[in-house]
């Protein structure tokens, strides 16, 4: 593995490599050359990235290090960054994304360590390229909390963002968790994306309820995103002559006449030169 691809003398200290999180062949190249040259690596488990060391065909110690590591451990960890290439992998995917590792990350910075990443698969980002929702904002919020109660009220806190939404979910509790999103966000446009990058990968997509529907007898194998698209815009009010009438006379009595024929027409959906016409009609009227 050429040094170049990470650097000829590379410093030691801290590196967060993103693994693959299904194809073994989408570890960079990059990443590869930074576990060859690993003092330690600190593993989420250590029988997973066993497999992909084994495909590099690469030996090098690891030491286990997840949501239940301790303080000790960490201490352990920055001591060794001393003099020492340390690198951060999860399961599958990039570190700290849903995983362990912020903690480190957080001591080490403040032990004065160098600390980088190396990035690479991120299983929320690939289903959002995947679902055909909304992509120019999103919000990744992991997985919601299994009490009912919980979840609702966790759902009601991203309601009203006019975001795409993105959840980690798994298999026997995806119906219960797509009817929950549909009772606490409304039956938006979603898509459910299992096993990226795997042989069976496959990105399903529909209205929440339909979706909690398909899943409800079938709950399906693998990790799962769910991807949400954000609220739709309200759909315009109806509206007679009369209603159109008072609406205008109302929003004239305190705006210009264009400005009033503009909230007007997009109140009622209506074309807003056909409304500022109406509405000079009704100044001269008045």
């Amino acid at each position: 593995m050429p040094d170049s691809i990470i650097t000829n003398s590379p410093l030691p200290g801290l590196y967060i490599v993103a693994t693959p999180i299904g194809n073994l062949g989408d570890i960079s190249a990059r990443g590869a050359a930074t576990l060859a040259r690993a003092d330690v690596i600190a593993a989420e488990d250590t029988r997973v990235t066993a497999k992909l060391l084994a495909h590099l065909s690469l030996r090098v110690p690891m030491v286990p290090y997840h949501d239940h590591s301790d303080e000790r451990t960490r201490a352990t960890l920055v001591a060794r960054m001393a003099d020492e290439i340390v690198v951060l992998v999860s399961d599958a995917g990039t570190p700290l994304i849903s995983d362990p590792g912020y903690k480190l990350v957080r001591d080490s910075r403040a032990a004065g360590r160098h600390v980088t990443t190396l990035p690479g698969p991120c299983a929320a980002i690939a289903a959002v390229t995947l679902s055909g929702l909304p992509s120019d904002r999103f919000l990744f919020a992991g997985f919601l909390p299994s009490k009912a109660k919980a979840r609702a009220d966790t759902l009601a806190e991203f309601a009203g963002l006019r975001a795409t939404l993105i959840f980690y979910e798994s298999g026997p509790r995806l119906a219960s968790a797509l009817a929950a999103m549909a009772a606490g966000l409304g039956d938006r446009d979603a898509a459910v994306a299992r096993e990226i990058s795997k042989m069976f990968e496959e990105c399903v997509t529909g209205t929440l309820t339909g979706l909690a529907a398909r899943y409800a007898d079938a709950p399906p194998k693998g990790e799962i995103v769910v991807v949400v698209g954000p609220p739709g815009e309200a759909a315009p009010e109806q509206a007679d002559d009369a209603t159109l009438d008072t609406a205008l006379r109302d929003a004239m009595a305190d705006k210009p006449v264009a400005q009033a024929a503009k909230a007007v027409a997009k109140r009622f959906g209506l074309d807003r030169h056909a409304i500022y016409a109406r509405a000079l009609t009704l100044k001269d009227q008045d």
